[in-house]
């Protein structure tokens, strides 16, 4: 599939998403890995547009994003009481399997960024089996200090030796994301996908949640009882802010 017109956009106060379906995603991601463009893929979802608020940095790295897919049915809803053109919702944990297995028809080759290397390992020889073809060439858990990104040279100089056509990052937003955007440009061809947890998720160390959640809009609550520490402050306080720049996208929308 050749994305032969420019993608709609749906901005989401800071940042935005485009209106693309998983298939059309996938396709998308492909093509740029096969004309060796590279470029990184951001996946926004209510969390990542309450950040941006107050983030800068983030914004600059949505802004050099080639696709942005809409992760979380809060978007969805957002987007079709306004009258807005996102199509689906495309979660990265959702995507990221049919992009493997699309891509292990050709030999894609893999790298992980981020994860444990328990999870790294577990995920690895999972993928590997379940997508004859896919090639998993590394893996690596660096610590990952944002005050102190110019400590990544011996982790770049590690991927770029294992040749990869695309890089999953599991570094949490917005780490990864500006991980992404400061380092890709010096792995030429490599196509970067932030995916949060799914690592966690198909190496079985994490739970995702039932679909009738995720229909209706309460993943977040699953990953909640998971994580409880982690995650109290991201859902019960920070995502808040949510409902303020929602009422925002309504007035610019009858401006």
């Amino acid at each position: 599939m050749i994305m032969s017109r420019p993608l709609e956009r749906v901005n989401y106060g800071k940042i935005y998403a485009h209106a693309v379906t998983l298939a059309e995603s996938i396709d998308h991601i492909l093509q740029r890995i096969d004309l060796k463009s590279g470029g990184f893929v951001v996946t926004p979802n209510v969390d990542h547009v309450c950040l941006a608020e107050e983030d800068p940095a983030l914004v600059s790295a949505y802004a050099d994003a080639f696709l942005s897919i809409p992760d979380g049915m809060p978007l969805i809803w957002m987007s079709r009481a306004l009258g807005l053109p996102i199509k689906e919702k495309v979660s990265g944990s959702d995507l990221v399997e049919p992009l493997l297995e699309k891509g292990a028809k050709k030999g894609l080759r893999v790298y992980f960024l981020g994860a444990s290397e328990r999870v790294n390992q577990k995920a690895k020889a999972i993928l590997e089996a379940r997508y004859p073809g896919l090639q998993v060439v590394g893996y690596d858990s660096p610590m990952i200090d944002l005050k102190k990104l110019d400590d990544q040279a011996p982790v770049v100089a590690k991927m770029k030796a294992a040749d990869p056509q695309l890089l999953l990052v599991a570094l949490g937003c917005p780490k990864q994301e500006l991980w992404m955007q400061r380092f890709l440009p010096a792995l030429p061809g490599v196509v970067g996908l932030g995916i949060g947890a799914s690592l966690d998720f198909i190496a079985g160390e994490l739970q995702r949640s039932p679909a009738w959640m995720s229909k209706v809009g309460l993943e977040w609550l699953y990953r909640l009882f998971q994580e409880p520490k982690r995650l109290a402050h991201r859902y019960l306080v920070r995502d808040r802010a949510i409902a303020g720049i929602f009422v925002r996208m309504a007035k610019e929308r009858l401006r």
